[in-house]
């Protein structure tokens, strides 16, 4: 079994962050709120979302009401934010990308 990646440090958080447009720290976790055109375009990104999450074996903290899907992204088995949870937040932007409501 693959070894499970190490928190990053605040610099490299900080990093991460400058490439991740509309993300940011909150309670010491990757957060993202993304706003779609309607419920069943937010629901398609997550079900897109949920397939690369669990490609990754990586799964998200998210809620979602209609047209809206709140994120939080942590390594709970590293206890913060690790590079999964970057790439897992760069797939997810790639998802978003042209489904943004306006």
């Amino acid at each position: 079994m693959a070894s499970r990646p190490g928190k990053l440090s605040e610099p490299e958080i900080v990093a991460a962050l400058v490439e991740l447009p509309g993300w940011k720290i909150e309670g010491g976790k990757l957060h993202r709120e993304y706003k779609f055109a309607d419920f069943v375009t937010a629901f398609a990104f997550m079900t897109g979302a949920a397939l690369v999450a669990e490609g990754m074996d990586h799964h998200p903290e998210w809620f979602n009401v209609w047209n809206t899907v709140r994120i939080d992204l942590q390594t709970h088995d590293a206890g913060g934010v690790t590079t999964l949870d970057v790439q897992l937040a760069q797939r997810m932007e790639e998802l978003a990308g042209g489904q943004l409501g306006k």
